[in-house]
């Protein structure tokens, strides 16, 4: 299994890192306004819609304010053939900076460029509206 590991150091709290990352209904307002335009819940699945009207399902598998973690899974709609995908945001607060990491554990492993590359630039999209909010 390939894991794909990246992360961001954010000039915000990370008070206001995680609050925008653990409210897992708004992704589409506080995180990554423009790849994604609406975010619907139901109970633990989250379905996101992206620009152009494609859906992808994902069950919020964890939401860990001690930890400031969020683990979630995308299950149906994904544009890549991924057999398996598990997700984490962790917000980590040290030397007075914040640092988000995002880690991705998925098959099969031949996809993790492609997913490494989505990762990378999701991030510095998410470092770039959390600033700005700020």
């Amino acid at each position: 299994m390939a894991t794909v590991r990246v992360e961001a150091f954010v000039d915000v709290t990370a008070e206001r890192a995680w609050e925008a990352i653990a409210d897992v209904g708004a992704v589409h307002e506080r995180l990554l306004p423009g790849r994604v335009v609406a975010a619907e819940i139901d109970g633990d699945l989250r379905t996101l819609t992206m620009p152009g009207g494609a859906r992808i399902r994902e069950r919020i598998v964890a939401v860990d304010h001690e930890l400031r973690r969020l683990a979630y899974s995308v299950i149906d709609g994904q544009a890549l053939p991924l057999t398996y995908h598990h997700a984490a945001f962790q917000v980590v607060e040290g030397d007075g900076r914040t640092r988000i990491v995002w880690t991705t554990d998925l098959l099969p492993d031949a996809l993790a460029p492609a997913v490494r590359a989505r990762v990378e630039r999701g991030i510095l999209e998410l470092k770039a509206v959390l600033e700005a909010a700020a």
